[in-house]
C-alpha cells in the first residue's frame, strides 16, 4: 500500500509512521519503504538515514535487495524500515535512462522474501518517478486528506495519475483507503470538507479521523511515533483506531474493486461530517490542548522508549 498525495503537509509521513507502528505493536509484520528524500519516515521510526547509509536509493539505482537495506525499528521487532537518504533526491534524474524505470521498486518488493503482512510506502509530495514507482509497486493507495479546502485542490490530478498508472502499468492498483487528517472540530469548514470527502469517496473513507494534536507534532522530535511517545493522546488513539480499521478491512478482503472517482476532486462544501470520532470531537477544546498535553506529560514520559 502506498501512501500518496502530491500536496505537502497533509500527513503522509505521519500516517505511514503511526499506522506502521500501530500494526506492528499488534503482532503484524510491517515493512515501511521511505521513498521521500527528506527521510522523515526514517526519523519517525528511529532509523539512521545519514549520507552513506544503505538506503532505498541503493535498491532503485544499484540493484541491492530490500533485505540488505531494511533496518529493524526500535518501535517494534515486527517493524522494519528501508530508509531514505539525501542521495534519493537525485534518483529521479538517474532513473530517466534506466530500462523499465517505473518498475524498479516493484521488482525489489517482489523479491523481498521475509515474512510480511503489510508493506507501506511513504511517497514524496510530487507525482514524479519516485511516486510512479510506488504506484506501480503497490496494489492499494491510501490518500491522507487534510480537512481544509486547499487540500482538495490537486486531488483530481492525483486521481488522474492513479488512473493512468492503472491503465498502463499496474491494472491491480486501486484507491482503497482515504484518511481524514488534521481535523479541527472548532471549525465548520472542517465538517464541511470532511462531509464532502465522505460523500465523494463513500466507504473508502475510514471512520477514524485524526485530529490536530500537539503530541503528534512533538513525537518526531524524539525519533518516535505518537503511538509510542504518548499512547493516551488523542492523536495516538486516532491512529490506533485507523490501524484497527485497516487490519479489519484486510482480514475481510474489504476494498472497492473499482474507484469511480473520475478525474476531478470533490468540489464545494456542504455535507455535515457524520462520523467524527470521540477523539476528534475533543478538539473543540483544543484551545486548552497545550495545558491538557502538559498534564499528560508524566504518562507520556512513562511510555517513551
Amino acid at each position: 500500500m502506498c501512501i500518496a498525495n502530491q500536496k505537502g503537509g497533509v500527513g503522509k509521513t505521519t500516517t505511514a509512521v503511526n499506522l506502521s507502528v500501530a500494526l506492528a505493536r499488534h503482532g503484524l509484520k510491517v515493512l515501511v519503504i521511505d521513498l521521500d528524500p527528506q527521510g522523515n519516515a526514517s526519523t519517525g521510526l528511529g532509523v539512521d538515514h545519514h549520507a552513506g547509509v544503505p538506503s532505498i536509493y541503493d535498491v532503485l539505482i544499484n540493484g541491492q535487495s530490500i533485505v540488505e537495506v531494511a533496518v529493524t525499528s526500535a518501535a517494534s521487532p515486527n517493524l522494519r524500515c528501508t530508509p531514505a537518504t539525501i542521495d534519493l533526491a537525485g534518483a529521479e534524474i538517474e532513473l530517466v535512462s534506466v530500462v523499465a524505470r517505473e518498475s524498479r521498486l516493484r521488482k525489489a518488493v517482489a523479491a523481498y522474501d521475509s515474512p510480511v503482512d503489510y508493506v507501506l510506502i511513504d511517497c514524496p509530495p510530487s507525482l514524479g518517478l519516485l511516486t510512479v514507482n510506488a504506484l506501480v509497486a503497490a496494489a492499494e493507495v491510501l490518500i491522507p486528506i487534510q480537512c481544509e479546502y486547499y487540500a482538495l485542490e490537486g486531488l483530481g490530478q492525483l486521481l488522474s495519475s492513479i488512473e493512468l498508472v492503472t491503465a498502463h502499468l499496474n491494472e491491480a492498483l486501486r484507491v482503497t483507503t482515504v484518511l481524514l487528517t488534521m481535523y479541527d472540530a472548532r471549525t465548520r469548514l472542517a465538517d464541511q470538507v470532511a462531509g464532502e470527502i465522505r460523500e465523494h469517496f463513500g466507504d473508502t473513507v475510514l471512520r477514524a479521523v485524526v485530529p490536530r494534536s500537539v503530541r503528534v507534532s512533538e513525537a518526531p522530535g524524539f525519533g518516535q511515533s505518537v503511538v509510542t511517545y504518548d499512547p493516551t493522546s488523542r492523536g495516538a488513539r486516532s491512529y490506533l483506531a485507523a490501524a484497527a480499521e485497516l487490519a479489519e478491512r484486510g482480514a475481510h478482503g474489504f476494498g472497492p474493486t473499482s474507484t469511480d472517482t473520475g478525474d476531478q476532486a470533490p468540489a464545494g462544501v456542504g455535507v455535515d461530517h457524520s462520523a467524527a470520532t470521540d477523539s476528534a470531537a475533543t478538539d473543540s477544546a483544543a484551545t486548552d490542548s497545550a495545558a491538557t498535553d502538559s498534564a499528560a506529560t508524566d504518562s507520556g514520559a512513562a511510555s517513551r522508549h
